[in-house]
């Protein structure tokens, strides 16, 4: 029907119910007597009802609103026309007949009825049309059993039932008050130990989860329930990364292993953070690299006056750089192609930009490569990290954050002992300026080198998936939630600080590799294979030494280690040691002093005491 002959229709319905409304008031006032005492004021008076209430519609735009989406502020402007239609009409039967005959009441029933008689078709022809909708398409909709009745649920099911393409069929949460009943219409069933029952009862074609805010045990025990129907799995993004913290059709996506292992907000003290930032002067080692690159995502939104990526690959610089170019116009982005072992490049830099603020990203970090490249880590991990902190000293800058891991913990292998080394080097210019902290997590998933990217290979080429051993456990972090930590820990530091971000419970690796496998819809076709541990391969690893007094700092994902006093003569020993041992590629020399500063760790008992912490 053409948009013009709706549009009357419209109008001719809103004055119908205008003359409906008049007549009914008069009814009711004398208790549904029919013919009622002045019926004849009451007929006269239509024409003058049909042309106030007219004039009132066109006022207030009744006939711009589309039906089909009537909703809050629709009814508004009916409710604000009724009552100055009322107001109208009661003045012109006084002006025209001192309102003799006309019932008082009137200025009440009349704007009721009227709000009623407008309001209501509207509202159900919205609610049937998309009943009606719905019931059309039921044959090709995609029929959806909802996880959560929360927020999240309630927003996904409203953009549902604009969308032609899905059809709710019902909510499923462990809130057993919420049980029976109803968000827009669709019911709340049940919890999720009875999830298997409600799938065959109502046929869902796909399980949408939408707790954006689970646990990651509330995730996995919700996936495992999940799984055993045998559906498709669907599950919005956290809260963190969803688009203005609004659910929509749009934001389903398939379970990732990420979904998994951790899904908790983090909460961030924001104005701290960017204190720390905004226009200042920031460089990033390693900047391409995986965590690196995150964090120079996560700086350029905090607006510092100059962005310095020191990276020693030329394509993850080119990347990196092209990304942010679109990221914030306002602040100056600089590459710099280099090496941290290369201090004349250092120096150079660093003259050059000026910076106040150093993250220092860049390491090897590639457990079993770095066994049989020893003089490459040392090189890299030990000096590169020599360099910029004694560049650092030197150039006066204001804070050096040293990004390590939980490999420095009581290390066995080459990559553990030499970001301790780092560590400890870091940690014995603290007092001195610059102010220097050392940032130790876990696992990063998806990081380059990390079991998540070889699992998918070996799933994608069919198999088998190698787990070294059935009982290794690592500690698991996403790439956003670590480099907003990193930045957390780092606006809190006063210099001299472990700071150790809390990577939740260890996951056992051959979990992480069956789930993988689910996920990928190859359960049964790719078969896992336990190798053995590699050379330098923990079973379990840790986040504290023993000799570590661990303190909660005010953010709950944060904690303080304070360590003992660094024996810096024995430390300066063994640096000049590497240092002889690299220039003569004596790799067994390397090897054994590597041992050596595991075993003494250079550290006596004591506890520094160290300014409080923000």
């Amino acid at each position: 029907m053409p948009s013009i002959s709706k549009r009357f229709l419209i109008i001719f319905h809103d004055i119908c119910m205008a003359v409906l409304a008049w007549f009914l008031s008069w009814w009711i006032r004398y208790n549904l007597d029919f013919p009622f005492p002045d019926l004849a004021i009451c007929l006269s008076s239509i024409p003058l009802i049909i042309f106030l209430q007219t004039f009132v519609y066109w006022r207030f735009n009744l006939y711009r609103g589309i039906w089909r989406f009537a909703s809050l502020p629709d009814l508004w402007n009916i409710l604000r026309a009724s009552l100055l239609g009322g107001m109208l009409i009661m003045l012109a039967l006084f002006l025209f007949i001192r309102l003799e005959g006309v019932p008082r009441s009137l200025v009440v029933l009349y704007p009721t009825l009227l709000v009623l008689l407008l309001g209501g078709p509207r509202l159900g022809y919205r609610y049937f049309k998309d009943r009606a909708l719905n019931l059309q398409d039921n044959i090709y909709a995609k029929r959806l059993m909802i996880i959560g009745a929360g927020r999240a649920g309630e927003m996904l099911v409203r953009d549902m039932l604009r969308d032609e393409q899905f059809l709710p069929v019902g909510f499923i949460d462990d809130n057993q008050g919420l049980s029976r009943s109803e968000i827009h219409g669709i019911r709340v069933l049940g919890t999720t130990a009875n999830l298997s029952k409600y799938v065959d009862r109502y046929k869902p074609d796909i399980i949408v989860i939408a707790i954006p805010s689970a646990t990651d045990e509330q995730m996995q025990r919700i996936v495992q329930q999940a799984e055993q129907t045998n559906l498709p799995v669907r599950t919005l993004p956290k809260l963190n990364e969803m688009i203005a913290d609004k659910a929509s059709v749009q934001e389903l996506r398939k379970l990732s292993i990420e979904d998994l292992l951790g899904r908790e907000k983090i909460e961030l003290d924001w104005s701290l953070i960017q204190k720390g930032i905004v226009n200042k002067r920031v460089l990033v080692t390693g900047g391409g690299g995986s965590i690196g690159a995150e964090l120079c995502r996560q700086i350029i939104s905090l607006n510092p006056e100059r962005l310095i990526i020191f990276e020693r690959n030329e394509f993850n610089l080119y990347q990196i750089l092209n990304e942010l170019s679109a990221y914030n116009d306002k602040v100056s982005i600089d590459g710099v192609l280099g090496d941290i072992c290369d201090l004349v490049k250092l120096e150079n830099t660093f003259q050059e930009f000026e910076p106040q603020v150093v993250f220092h990203a860049a390491a090897y970090k590639h457990v079993p490569m770095l066994e049989k490249a020893v003089r490459e880590a040392v090189n890299n991990n030990v000096f590169g990290t020599v360099n910029l902190v004694d560049a650092a000293e030197k150039f006066k800058l204001e804070k050096f954050v040293f990004i390590s891991t939980d490999k420095a913990v009581n290390p066995i292998n080459v990559l553990g002992a030499t970001k301790r080394i780092g560590e400890l080097y870091s940690l014995s210019k603290s007092m001195q300026n610059p102010s220097v902290s050392v940032v130790r997590f876990g696992n990063v998933l998806g990081s380059g080198g990390s079991v998540i990217p070889v699992f998918q290979d070996q799933i994608g080429r069919g198999g088998p998936v190698t787990v070294t051993h059935p009982e290794i456990t690592r500690y698991f972090m996403t790439i956003q939630e670590s480099s907003q930590l990193i930045l957390q820990a780092a606006s809190m530091g006063n210099g001299g600080e472990i700071f150790v971000l809390d990577m939740g419970n260890p996951v056992k690796i051959l979990y992480l590799a069956e789930q993988m496998i689910h996920l990928s819809g190859k359960t049964g076709e790719v078969e896992i294979e336990i190798t053995g541990l590699r050379p330098g391969e923990k079973m379990n690893e840790e986040l504290f030494y023993k000799s570590e007094n661990v303190e909660q700092t005010v953010h709950k994902k944060i904690e303080l280690a304070r360590h003992g006093e660094i024996n810096t003569h024995a430390l300066n020993e063994t640096l000049l040691k590497l240092r002889a041992a690299c220039d003569a590629c004596d790799y067994t020399e390397l090897r054994v002093l590597l041992k050596q500063s595991m075993t003494n760790n250079m550290n006596l008992n004591n506890v520094i005491k160290l300014p409080k912490v923000n």
